[in-house]
This record gives C-alpha cells, sequence and structure tokens, in this order.
C-alpha cells in the first residue's frame, strides 16, 4: 500500500483499460438483494473526485467518478432501495438506503451536463472501464478534515498515478460548462 492512499482501485493497481469496454452492471454493496444498475454504452470523463458530496469507500479519500448518458442508464434490480440522498443538488444522487453507495446521478435541470448520470465505474461487475484521467476538487478533501500539510504529497501521489490535479474540472470540462453558459446567455451564438 503507497504511503499517500487515494482510492482502493488505484491504489491496488488499476485493472487494465479495455477499448471494447460497453458498459455493464454497477452493484452496490449489499450481500442480499443488492442494487443493480445497468449502463449501456462506455463512461466517458472518468475521474477521481475530492468533493464532499461523491460516495466513496471506506477509506478512500477521493470517489472514482465517471458520466454516461442518462437514458442508456436503466436501473435492473431492488430499484425500490433507492433514495436521492440530497433533493437540491443538482446531481441527483440515488443511493442504496441499506449500504449507502451511490448508484447513479443524472443531471435533471437546465446545466451543461444535463442528460448525463454520474456513476461509480468501481461498482461495474464487469472489468475492463476507463482509467480515471484526472482529478476534480482536490483541495477539497481538506473539508473532510485531511491535513492541510499533505496536500502536496497527495498532488504528487496522484501525478505519479498519471492523474493530473485540478482544484475544479479538468480544462475540456470547464471550457465545455464555459460555452454552455455563454451560448445561453447569448454572447456566443447558438
Amino acid at each position: 500500500m503507497p504511503s499517500i492512499a487515494i482510492h482502493p482501485s488505484l491504489d491496488n493497481g488499476f485493472k487494465a483499460t479495455d477499448a471494447a469496454f460497453s458498459g455493464g452492471t454497477l452493484v452496490c454493496n449489499c450481500a442480499s438483494n443488492p442494487v443493480k444498475v445497468r449502463v449501456k454504452g462506455d463512461i466517458a470523463h472518468n475521474h477521481v473526485c475530492g468533493c464532499t458530496k461523491c460516495w466513496k469507500p471506506d477509506g478512500a479519500v477521493f470517489s472514482v467518478v465517471a458520466v454516461a448518458p442518462t437514458e442508456n442508464v436503466e436501473v435492473l434490480e431492488n430499484g425500490d432501495k433507492l433514495v436521492v440522498v440530497d433533493p437540491a443538488a443538482l446531481i441527483q444522487r440515488h443511493a442504496c438506503k441499506d449500504c449507502g453507495v451511490h448508484m447513479y446521478g443524472p443531471v435533471e435541470r437546465d446545466h451543461a451536463f444535463k442528460g448525463l448520470s454520474f456513476v461509480h465505474p468501481e461498482r461495474f461487475q464487469e472489468t475492463g472501464w476507463a482509467k480515471p484521467g484526472f482529478a476534480a476538487f482536490v483541495s477539497s478533501i481538506i473539508e473532510s478534515g485531511y491535513d492541510p500539510a499533505k496536500m502536496n504529497g497527495v498532488r504528487d501521489r496522484l501525478r505519479d498515478l498519471g492523474i493530473e490535479p485540478y482544484d475544479c474540472l479538468n480544462p475540456d470540462l470547464m471550457d465545455f460548462i464555459a460555452t454552455w453558459t455563454a451560448k445561453k446567455s447569448g454572447a456566443l451564438p447558438s
């Protein structure tokens, strides 16, 4: 185990990405009657996230989260166990009320991410999903009680893993959000 833990799916050796990965079934942590959610097609923008809203497995400093089109996300089993964590939040995180795992989080209101659902790919039964490509909201781990004096080490560890740390989203996603906002305001043509 490395001196600075990020997330078990990375710290314990990431299982290789499969270019043919085409989705799979997310399963919560319940030993009996687990919630199962099917994601058709590949995921995008997989990243580690330090925010205080994302679900993290026990002992993880960061979550691992990606997006898929909401139309490609379907609850297969035990959907009656799902509850929205914070109805006021942009991301409507549906969590298993028994084990607490966030299964999917659609964005339904007017936003650049509308039509996407956030998922935790380490919950896939299948292997081969894309390795996280960046780290978002890195400084936010301090809000969870992480020692600020260790932040340089965290950023170094992320870079060692090939994951560039940001204190917001990566530049491509920030440009996407800014473009959407500019089109909504009329500053850019639609």
